[in-house]
């Protein structure tokens, strides 16, 4: 019997477990963030999507990364989720800042199309893309891309590098490791025109470890945009 069969968490479970972290969420947020934990752990069974799945890493380390990355959105703001995985943090977002408009890129296409199923499910309002965050980059226009434990910063500058004209900001979940990236961005010059610094520091609840969210923009590329 696998861990989520065992266990079968309820959405008075969850309140709990919010509260526990000092988390307070309306009612109807609660309720919608057991419904995608549930259809998020079924799916999890024929496909691997996410290594969360107790109550407690899923409030320690799914909703409370989301909720410090939501601190940092202002309303209304056009959000993509880089290499969204099962849905975290865009899905998470789009529940408890319904406000945002929020998009979702997952390049491994069986991913995507369980995010799609989950979407559709759960009736999110947020658009998936099955590719690669450059190709929608091609596309769209946004104000913040997110991501967490996608790539290492010099690779993920990589990635954006031709694309600044296509969003103002990068806001990046890291942990320990943060400070070895950024010396490695900067040796190979992808740091050079960028101006980066840290937006929050938070400690993950149970274990203490630290992350970051590194904020990232191109300032001749806003000068462009504004």
């Amino acid at each position: 019997m696998s861990e989520t069969e065992n266990t079968q968490p309820t959405i008075a479970d969850l309140g709990q477990a919010l509260r526990d972290v000092d988390i307070e969420l309306p009612d109807e947020q609660v309720e919608s963030l057991d419904q995608y934990r549930a259809v998020l752990w079924r799916w999890n069974e024929q496909i691997n999507l996410t290594r969360h799945t107790s109550l407690e890493k899923f409030v320690n380390r799914d909703v409370f990364d989301s909720l410090e990355l939501a601190k940092l959105l202002t309303q209304r703001e056009r959000v993509l989720d880089v290499g969204t995985g099962g849905g975290v943090p865009g899905l998470i977002l789009a529940i408890c800042r319904p406000d945002l408009k929020v998009s979702v890129c997952e390049s491994v296409q069986k991913k995507a199309k369980v995010v799609e199923a989950i979407v559709s499910e759960l009736h999110l309002p947020v658009t998936v893309y099955g590719c690669r965050a450059e190709e929608v980059l091609q596309l769209q226009t946004f104000d913040t891309l997110v991501a967490r434990g996608v790539a290492a910063l010099a690779k993920f500058l990589r990635w954006v590098e031709p694309h600044w004209s296509s969003v103002d900001r990068l806001l990046l979940i890291k942990g320990r490791k943060w400070v070895e990236e950024r010396g490695e961005a900067r040796h190979v010059g992808l740091l050079k025109n960028l101006e980066l610094r840290k937006a929050a520091t938070y400690l993950t609840p149970a274990t203490d470890a630290e992350s970051v969210i590194l904020s990232i923009t191109n300032p001749k590329s806003s000068l462009r945009r504004g």
